[in-house]
Protein backbone atom coordinates (compact mmCIF):
# COMPACT_ATOMS: atom_id res chain seq x y z
CA UNK A 1 0.00 0.00 0.00
CA UNK A 2 2.67 2.12 0.81
CA UNK A 3 4.57 1.83 -2.69
CA UNK A 4 0.98 2.60 -4.32
CA UNK A 5 0.88 5.96 -2.40
CA UNK A 6 4.48 6.88 -3.70
CA UNK A 7 3.78 6.44 -7.09
CA UNK A 8 0.80 8.11 -7.20
CA UNK A 9 2.61 11.36 -5.76
CA UNK A 10 5.16 10.39 -8.30
CA UNK A 11 2.30 10.52 -11.10
CA UNK A 12 0.68 13.63 -9.82
CA UNK A 13 4.13 15.52 -9.28
CA UNK A 14 5.63 15.18 -12.55
CA UNK A 15 2.36 14.61 -14.97
CA UNK A 16 1.45 18.67 -14.05
CA UNK A 17 2.50 20.39 -16.82
CA UNK A 18 5.59 22.89 -16.58
CA UNK A 19 4.04 25.67 -17.21
CA UNK A 20 2.03 25.46 -14.19
CA UNK A 21 4.87 25.51 -12.11
CA UNK A 22 7.38 28.19 -10.25
CA UNK A 23 10.60 27.76 -8.02
CA UNK A 24 11.04 29.91 -5.40
CA UNK A 25 7.89 32.43 -6.14
CA UNK A 26 4.69 32.14 -7.94
CA UNK A 27 3.04 32.04 -11.53
CA UNK A 28 -0.49 32.89 -12.74
CA UNK A 29 -2.05 33.85 -15.74
CA UNK A 30 -1.90 37.34 -16.72
CA UNK A 31 -3.67 38.70 -20.27
CA UNK A 32 -1.13 42.26 -19.74
CA UNK A 33 2.36 40.82 -18.55
CA UNK A 34 4.82 38.03 -18.72
CA UNK A 35 6.44 35.98 -21.42
CA UNK A 36 3.85 35.63 -24.25
CA UNK A 37 2.43 32.82 -22.99
CA UNK A 38 0.08 34.49 -20.26
CA UNK A 39 2.22 33.90 -17.76
CA UNK A 40 4.78 35.58 -15.44
CA UNK A 41 6.79 34.39 -12.19
CA UNK A 42 7.64 36.57 -9.25
CA UNK A 43 10.59 35.52 -7.23
CA UNK A 44 10.33 37.27 -3.87
CA UNK A 45 9.21 40.47 -5.19
CA UNK A 46 6.25 42.58 -3.34
CA UNK A 47 3.74 44.91 -4.38
CA UNK A 48 3.34 47.70 -2.43
CA UNK A 49 0.16 50.06 -2.03
CA UNK A 50 0.47 53.15 0.25
CA UNK A 51 -1.02 56.43 1.13
CA UNK A 52 0.49 59.44 2.70
CA UNK A 53 -2.53 60.27 5.30
CA UNK A 54 -5.43 58.47 6.52
CA UNK A 55 -7.86 61.39 6.35
CA UNK A 56 -8.48 64.58 4.14
CA UNK A 57 -10.46 67.50 4.33
CA UNK A 58 -11.91 69.38 2.01
CA UNK A 59 -14.98 71.70 1.53
CA UNK A 60 -18.12 71.93 -0.97
CA UNK A 61 -17.30 72.77 -4.28
CA UNK A 62 -13.62 72.43 -4.19
CA UNK A 63 -11.35 70.01 -5.57
CA UNK A 64 -9.77 67.37 -3.37
CA UNK A 65 -6.66 64.69 -3.91
CA UNK A 66 -6.57 61.44 -2.38
CA UNK A 67 -3.14 60.34 -1.96
CA UNK A 68 -1.99 56.64 -2.96
CA UNK A 69 1.30 55.17 -5.15
CA UNK A 70 2.43 51.99 -5.57
CA UNK A 71 5.85 50.15 -5.98
CA UNK A 72 7.42 46.27 -5.97
CA UNK A 73 9.85 45.69 -3.44
CA UNK A 74 12.70 45.29 -5.41
CA UNK A 75 12.18 47.78 -8.06
CA UNK A 76 11.45 45.92 -11.24
CA UNK A 77 13.56 46.78 -14.66
CA UNK A 78 10.71 47.70 -16.81
CA UNK A 79 6.89 48.88 -15.59
CA UNK A 80 4.26 46.79 -15.51
CA UNK A 81 0.53 47.12 -16.89
CA UNK A 82 -1.77 46.80 -13.89
CA UNK A 83 -5.39 47.23 -13.24
CA UNK A 84 -5.85 50.21 -10.83
CA UNK A 85 -9.63 50.75 -8.91
CA UNK A 86 -11.17 53.37 -6.50
CA UNK A 87 -13.59 52.25 -4.58
CA UNK A 88 -16.31 54.04 -1.98
CA UNK A 89 -17.78 53.56 0.98
CA UNK A 90 -20.03 56.00 2.31
CA UNK A 91 -20.43 57.38 5.77
CA UNK A 92 -24.12 55.31 5.85
CA UNK A 93 -22.69 52.65 6.01
CA UNK A 94 -24.34 51.20 2.29
CA UNK A 95 -22.31 48.96 0.63
CA UNK A 96 -18.81 49.66 -1.44
CA UNK A 97 -19.11 51.22 -4.84
CA UNK A 98 -16.85 51.43 -7.36
CA UNK A 99 -15.20 54.96 -8.31
CA UNK A 100 -13.00 54.78 -11.19
CA UNK A 101 -11.37 51.35 -13.18
CA UNK A 102 -8.57 52.17 -14.99
CA UNK A 103 -6.28 49.82 -16.98
CA UNK A 104 -3.64 51.56 -19.45
CA UNK A 105 -4.62 54.83 -20.92
CA UNK A 106 -8.54 53.39 -20.35
CA UNK A 107 -10.45 54.31 -17.39
CA UNK A 108 -14.04 55.00 -16.42
CA UNK A 109 -15.96 56.64 -13.57
CA UNK A 110 -18.88 55.07 -12.27
CA UNK A 111 -22.39 56.68 -10.91
CA UNK A 112 -22.17 60.07 -8.99
CA UNK A 113 -18.50 60.49 -9.96
CA UNK A 114 -18.90 60.16 -13.22
CA UNK A 115 -16.37 62.67 -15.30
CA UNK A 116 -15.67 63.90 -12.34
CA UNK A 117 -12.89 61.84 -10.98
CA UNK A 118 -9.05 61.11 -12.42
CA UNK A 119 -5.61 59.92 -11.63
CA UNK A 120 -3.29 62.46 -10.73
CA UNK A 121 0.27 60.16 -12.18
CA UNK A 122 2.44 62.75 -11.57
CA UNK A 123 5.12 60.10 -11.59
CA UNK A 124 5.45 56.75 -12.09
CA UNK A 125 3.66 54.54 -9.24
CA UNK A 126 1.08 58.05 -8.23
CA UNK A 127 -2.37 56.58 -8.68
CA UNK A 128 -4.06 59.33 -6.05
CA UNK A 129 -7.45 59.96 -7.03
CA UNK A 130 -8.35 63.87 -7.86
CA UNK A 131 -12.46 64.33 -7.25
CA UNK A 132 -13.80 67.80 -8.84
CA UNK A 133 -16.60 70.08 -7.52
CA UNK A 134 -16.75 67.86 -4.00
CA UNK A 135 -20.35 67.64 -3.19
CA UNK A 136 -21.76 66.94 0.74
CA UNK A 137 -22.54 63.15 -0.47
CA UNK A 138 -18.79 62.73 -1.06
CA UNK A 139 -17.82 61.87 2.43
CA UNK A 140 -16.64 58.22 2.75
CA UNK A 141 -14.00 55.61 3.05
CA UNK A 142 -11.59 55.88 -0.31
CA UNK A 143 -10.24 52.36 -0.96
CA UNK A 144 -6.81 52.76 -3.68
CA UNK A 145 -6.30 48.81 -5.14
CA UNK A 146 -3.55 47.80 -7.05
CA UNK A 147 -4.32 44.62 -9.00
CA UNK A 148 -1.34 42.88 -11.21
CA UNK A 149 -2.47 39.38 -11.96
CA UNK A 150 -3.11 37.54 -8.76
CA UNK A 151 -1.19 39.83 -6.69
CA UNK A 152 -3.83 42.30 -5.19
CA UNK A 153 -2.97 45.14 -2.58
CA UNK A 154 -4.90 47.90 -1.08
CA UNK A 155 -5.08 51.27 1.02
CA UNK A 156 -7.61 53.05 2.02
CA UNK A 157 -7.64 57.40 3.07
CA UNK A 158 -11.30 58.85 4.72
CA UNK A 159 -12.66 62.21 2.90
CA UNK A 160 -14.07 64.75 5.51
CA UNK A 161 -15.95 67.80 4.58
CA UNK A 162 -15.82 71.14 6.91
CA UNK A 163 -18.69 72.64 7.15
CA UNK A 164 -21.86 73.41 9.61
CA UNK A 165 -24.16 71.17 11.42
CA UNK A 166 -27.52 72.63 12.53
CA UNK A 167 -30.63 70.34 14.05
CA UNK A 168 -33.84 70.97 11.63
CA UNK A 169 -37.34 70.55 12.19
CA UNK A 170 -40.13 70.63 9.66
CA UNK A 171 -43.19 72.81 9.45
CA UNK A 172 -45.45 70.69 10.84
CA UNK A 173 -43.70 69.68 14.12
CA UNK A 174 -41.20 67.81 15.81
CA UNK A 175 -40.40 64.19 15.34
CA UNK A 176 -42.35 63.94 12.20
CA UNK A 177 -39.24 62.56 10.07
CA UNK A 178 -38.05 59.04 8.90
CA UNK A 179 -34.96 58.61 7.91
CA UNK A 180 -35.45 58.71 4.21
CA UNK A 181 -37.89 61.54 5.14
CA UNK A 182 -34.67 63.36 6.92
CA UNK A 183 -32.20 62.68 3.60
CA UNK A 184 -34.93 64.23 1.55
CA UNK A 185 -35.25 67.25 3.90
CA UNK A 186 -31.51 67.90 4.39
CA UNK A 187 -31.21 67.50 0.30
CA UNK A 188 -33.79 69.94 -0.36
CA UNK A 189 -32.00 72.72 2.22
CA UNK A 190 -28.55 71.89 0.41
CA UNK A 191 -27.42 69.93 3.01
CA UNK A 192 -26.79 66.02 4.00
CA UNK A 193 -27.53 64.24 6.68
CA UNK A 194 -24.68 65.06 9.11
CA UNK A 195 -22.08 61.90 10.25
CA UNK A 196 -21.30 61.14 13.94
CA UNK A 197 -17.96 62.89 13.54
CA UNK A 198 -19.55 65.97 11.88
CA UNK A 199 -22.00 66.33 15.22
CA UNK A 200 -19.31 65.62 17.71
CA UNK A 201 -17.41 68.32 16.12
CA UNK A 202 -20.25 70.53 16.31
CA UNK A 203 -20.66 70.03 19.68
CA UNK A 204 -17.12 70.46 21.04
CA UNK A 205 -17.86 74.17 19.44
CA UNK A 206 -20.38 74.31 21.37
CA UNK A 207 -23.81 73.20 19.68
CA UNK A 208 -26.67 72.26 22.38
CA UNK A 209 -29.99 71.13 21.27
CA UNK A 210 -32.76 68.92 23.02
CA UNK A 211 -34.69 67.33 20.38
CA UNK A 212 -33.78 64.24 19.08
CA UNK A 213 -32.00 63.95 14.97
CA UNK A 214 -31.17 61.11 12.94
CA UNK A 215 -27.81 60.87 11.97
CA UNK A 216 -26.43 59.38 8.78
CA UNK A 217 -25.43 55.96 9.89
CA UNK A 218 -28.98 55.49 11.39
CA UNK A 219 -28.80 56.38 15.46
CA UNK A 220 -30.30 58.92 16.74
CA UNK A 221 -28.34 61.36 19.03
CA UNK A 222 -28.47 65.23 20.38
CA UNK A 223 -26.06 67.30 21.75
CA UNK A 224 -26.04 69.14 25.18
CA UNK A 225 -23.36 71.09 26.48
CA UNK A 226 -25.75 72.57 29.01
CA UNK A 227 -27.46 69.59 31.32
CA UNK A 228 -30.77 69.87 31.99
CA UNK A 229 -34.19 67.95 33.57
CA UNK A 230 -35.65 67.63 30.32
CA UNK A 231 -32.13 66.97 27.93
CA UNK A 232 -31.53 63.61 30.23
CA UNK A 233 -31.44 64.96 33.73
CA UNK A 234 -28.73 66.70 35.31
CA UNK A 235 -26.92 63.76 36.37
CA UNK A 236 -25.28 63.04 33.05
CA UNK A 237 -22.16 64.84 31.55
CA UNK A 238 -22.20 67.31 29.01
CA UNK A 239 -22.22 64.98 25.59
CA UNK A 240 -24.12 63.40 22.74
CA UNK A 241 -26.97 61.50 24.21
CA UNK A 242 -27.95 58.62 22.16
CA UNK A 243 -30.96 56.26 21.24
CA UNK A 244 -28.99 54.20 19.36
CA UNK A 245 -29.47 52.68 16.06
CA UNK A 246 -33.66 53.25 14.86
CA UNK A 247 -35.40 51.40 12.33
CA UNK A 248 -35.31 53.97 9.26
CA UNK A 249 -38.71 53.29 8.41
CA UNK A 250 -41.20 53.04 11.09
CA UNK A 251 -39.79 55.83 13.82
CA UNK A 252 -39.80 59.35 12.84
CA UNK A 253 -37.65 62.22 14.63
CA UNK A 254 -36.14 65.37 13.34
CA UNK A 255 -32.76 65.25 11.81
CA UNK A 256 -29.44 67.01 11.83
CA UNK A 257 -28.39 68.69 8.87
CA UNK A 258 -24.96 69.37 7.73
CA UNK A 259 -23.65 72.30 4.88
CA UNK A 260 -20.70 72.67 3.74
CA UNK A 261 -18.96 76.38 2.02
CA UNK A 262 -21.27 77.62 -1.18
CA UNK A 263 -19.74 78.70 -4.78
CA UNK A 264 -22.52 81.77 -4.60
CA UNK A 265 -23.46 84.33 -1.75
CA UNK A 266 -26.76 84.70 -0.26
CA UNK A 267 -27.84 88.46 0.59
CA UNK A 268 -30.98 90.09 2.35
CA UNK A 269 -32.45 91.75 -0.64
CA UNK A 270 -33.13 95.76 -0.30
CA UNK A 271 -36.86 95.92 -0.85
CA UNK A 272 -39.31 98.92 -0.44
CA UNK A 273 -41.79 96.69 1.55
CA UNK A 274 -42.13 93.77 3.45
CA UNK A 275 -42.86 90.86 1.65
CA UNK A 276 -45.35 87.53 2.06
CA UNK A 277 -44.18 84.17 1.40
CA UNK A 278 -45.22 83.97 -2.26
CA UNK A 279 -43.94 87.80 -2.79
CA UNK A 280 -40.43 86.62 -1.51
CA UNK A 281 -40.09 83.99 -3.86
CA UNK A 282 -40.98 85.91 -6.46
CA UNK A 283 -38.82 89.06 -5.82
CA UNK A 284 -36.02 86.80 -5.50
CA UNK A 285 -36.57 85.76 -8.82
CA UNK A 286 -36.85 89.11 -10.25
CA UNK A 287 -33.76 90.09 -8.74
CA UNK A 288 -31.80 87.85 -10.82
CA UNK A 289 -31.52 85.17 -7.82
CA UNK A 290 -33.76 82.49 -6.29
CA UNK A 291 -34.71 82.58 -2.54
CA UNK A 292 -31.96 81.22 0.07
CA UNK A 293 -32.03 78.00 1.39
CA UNK A 294 -31.70 77.26 5.29
CA UNK A 295 -27.97 74.96 4.17
CA UNK A 296 -27.27 78.02 2.23
CA UNK A 297 -27.44 80.45 5.12
CA UNK A 298 -25.97 78.42 7.91
CA UNK A 299 -22.88 77.96 5.29
CA UNK A 300 -22.71 81.81 4.28
CA UNK A 301 -23.23 82.54 7.61
CA UNK A 302 -20.14 80.26 8.91
CA UNK A 303 -17.20 80.73 6.12
CA UNK A 304 -18.47 83.94 4.49
CA UNK A 305 -19.42 86.12 7.51
CA UNK A 306 -23.49 86.73 6.63
CA UNK A 307 -24.14 89.02 9.51
CA UNK A 308 -27.82 90.55 8.84
CA UNK A 309 -29.97 91.66 11.71
CA UNK A 310 -32.87 91.68 9.74
CA UNK A 311 -35.63 88.33 9.44
CA UNK A 312 -36.29 87.18 6.05
CA UNK A 313 -37.99 84.42 4.96
CA UNK A 314 -36.22 81.54 3.31
CA UNK A 315 -37.18 78.67 0.49
CA UNK A 316 -38.44 76.06 3.29
CA UNK A 317 -41.28 78.80 4.85
CA UNK A 318 -38.90 79.45 7.71
CA UNK A 319 -37.82 83.05 8.48
CA UNK A 320 -34.22 83.31 9.83
CA UNK A 321 -31.42 86.00 10.45
CA UNK A 322 -27.66 85.18 10.79
CA UNK A 323 -25.58 86.80 13.51
CA UNK A 324 -22.28 87.33 13.17
CA UNK A 325 -21.41 89.84 15.97
CA UNK A 326 -23.77 89.77 18.53
CA UNK A 327 -25.24 93.71 19.49
CA UNK A 328 -28.21 94.23 21.32
CA UNK A 329 -31.57 94.03 19.71
CA UNK A 330 -30.22 91.04 18.00
CA UNK A 331 -31.03 87.88 20.24
CA UNK A 332 -29.09 85.97 22.31
CA UNK A 333 -25.33 87.24 22.93
CA UNK A 334 -23.65 84.23 20.65
CA UNK A 335 -23.50 83.86 17.41
CA UNK A 336 -25.99 81.39 15.17
CA UNK A 337 -28.70 81.58 12.78
CA UNK A 338 -31.63 83.06 14.49
CA UNK A 339 -35.04 81.65 13.69
CA UNK A 340 -38.66 82.85 14.41
CA UNK A 341 -39.75 79.18 12.69
CA UNK A 342 -42.60 78.89 10.16
CA UNK A 343 -45.27 81.53 10.43
CA UNK A 344 -48.30 81.91 8.23
CA UNK A 345 -47.11 82.31 4.40
CA UNK A 346 -49.36 85.73 4.61
CA UNK A 347 -46.69 87.10 7.18
CA UNK A 348 -44.55 90.14 5.83
CA UNK A 349 -40.94 89.98 6.25
CA UNK A 350 -37.92 90.34 4.32
CA UNK A 351 -36.59 87.72 2.41
CA UNK A 352 -32.43 86.08 1.56
CA UNK A 353 -31.91 85.20 -2.03
CA UNK A 354 -29.04 83.19 -3.03
CA UNK A 355 -27.33 83.97 -6.63
CA UNK A 356 -24.43 81.60 -8.19
CA UNK A 357 -22.88 84.59 -9.33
Amino acid sequence: MDELRLLLVFVLLYSTPAASRSFNGFSYQDIFNGNGNGEIHFNGVKLQVETQSLSVFAVGGSNVTLSCHFWYDPPLDSPRRVRVKWAWLPVSGDRESDVLVTIGHRHRSFGDFKDRVYLQQNFPGDISLVITNVTLNDSGQYRCEVIDGLEDESAAVDLELRGVVFPYQPHNGRYHLSFQAAQRTCEEQDAAVATFEQLYAAWQEGLDWCNAGWLADGTVQYPITQPRLPCGGLGLAPGLRSYGTRHKHIHKFDVFCFSSSITGHVYYLQHPEKLNFTEAVQACLEDGSQIAKVGQMYAAWRFLGLDRCDAGWLADGSVRYPITNPRQNCGPQEPGVRSFGFPSPHHKHGVYCYSSR
